[in-house]
């Protein structure tokens, strides 16, 4: 009986073989009576010891070999380097418009009138309003001068003397504001006609002959210099900046036609509809061929330092800097590196120190990670 106790915990098994050496004759008999003692001893048995967690899976990512910047490559068009938008800087019916887009124009050219017949009867009533004036100031002058030469022998009295002054004053104030009220209604003439403010090109015109104008309304656009600038809208500006370097721009209907240019400016601000920002490149030479309008490519080479590219979802933080998780292919332990930034964009991290090439760099769940833990690789992203 004692050869088949082998599936029994050990303090039931000596037990059993303690009472089998001492009654071995009477076996049946203290087996029965040994038997609650073993059921006892069965339920008593020791807790199974609990089992340790296994490590946390990670998701990672092997660190690529740092790269330059890659090749941009944006289409846009040929915009003048300055526009102005012109109009007149009165209310009216447009009467004529000169020109029209293409046309190229110089300093002081008519672009475009107003009806003048309101501007011009004012110009009239104010002249006449104003020989009116003249004459009463001379005639207050001469008065003034009377009085001025009878004051001595008593012929008259001093009130009289200073009541001459007062109209002459007068009249020489109200002289004064008519001359500044006929130089208003000149220039109100003057302003029924629009010229060009300096030479160069009409790229759009807004208005049309017969049209009622409010003061200020653009009429027509002019490109008022030479120079031309490729415009681009991007979706990540962060790719631009000042030292962008050298951008080349072709025309996309003949490679051949070439030139180089510099950034100009980026906008501040997105375009509310498209969520793009608008770079302006200065362009430097520009060929004949590249006229306003022409749609172009623009490029620029890689440059600047190899940077590693990781996923957005690596990064954290640690006393205000940058830094990022990587796994211990030997201990399988993590390590909080602190990583310099070369840049970034929309989806990725560009990083010029901190992480080596090979690294197994996490990029899930960075939050909840502590620095020493011990995890377990799991998927890992391509």
């Amino acid at each position: 009986m004692t050869e088949n106790l082998s599936d029994l915990p050990d303090c039931v098994r000596q037990v059993l073989r303690h009472l089998c050496t001492l009654h071995r004759l009477a076996l049946p008999r203290y087996c029965l009576l040994a038997l609650p003692v073993v059921l006892l001893l069965t339920a008593c048995g020791g807790k199974p010891e609990k089992q340790a967690a296994p490590p946390r899976p990670v998701r990672t990512i092997t660190a690529p070999a740092p790269t330059g910047i890659g090749l941009l490559a944006r289409t846009g068009e040929i915009r003048p380097h300055d526009e102005v938008a012109l109009g007149f800087r009165l209310d009216g019916r447009l009467l004529t418009r000169a020109v029209d887009v293409g046309d190229s124009v110089t300093a002081g050219q008519l672009l475009g009138t107003l009806e003048s017949d309101t501007p011009q009867n004012q110009l009239n009533s104010a002249r006449a309003d104003l020989a009116s004036a003249l004459s009463a100031e001379r005639l207050a002058a001469l008065n003034l001068k009377r009085m001025t030469q009878l004051m001595p022998s008593g012929a008259i009295a001093r009130v009289q003397l200073d009541t001459a002054r007062s109209d002459w004053q007068t009249a020489a104030s109200r002289r004064q504001s008519i001359e500044a009220a006929l130089k208003t209604a000149q220039d109100n003439l003057s302003w029924t006609r629009l010229t060009a403010p300096a030479a160069g090109v009409v790229t759009q015109v807004s208005a049309q002959p017969g049209q009622v104008l409010s003061a200020g309304q653009p009429v027509v656009t002019l490109a008022v210099s030479g120079g031309r600038d490729a415009v681009i809208d991007v979706a990540d500006p962060q790719q631009f900046s000042r030292q962008a370097g050298t951008f080349i721009i072709s025309l996309t209907s003949d490679r051949t036609v070439s030139c180089t240019g510099t950034l100009r400016d980026i906008s501040p601000q997105a375009d509310p509809q498209t969520r793009t920002w608008r770079v302006r490149i200065r362009l430097t030479d520009p060929p004949s061929g590249m006229m306003l309008g022409a749609s172009v490519q623009v490029r620029q080479a890689a440059s600047g330092p190899g940077l590693i590219s990781l996923p957005a979802s690596a990064l954290t933080w640690t006393s205000g800097k940058p830094a990022v998780f990587v796994v211990n292919k030997l201990s399988h332990q993590l390590e909080f590196r602190v990583i310099t930034l070369g840049g970034y964009t929309a989806s990725a991290i560009l990083v010029s120190a901190g992480v080596a090439p090979g690294d197994a760099v996490v990029i899930a769940g960075v939050s909840q990670l502590r620095q020493g833990e011990t995890v377990a690789f799991g998927e890992e992203a391509e």
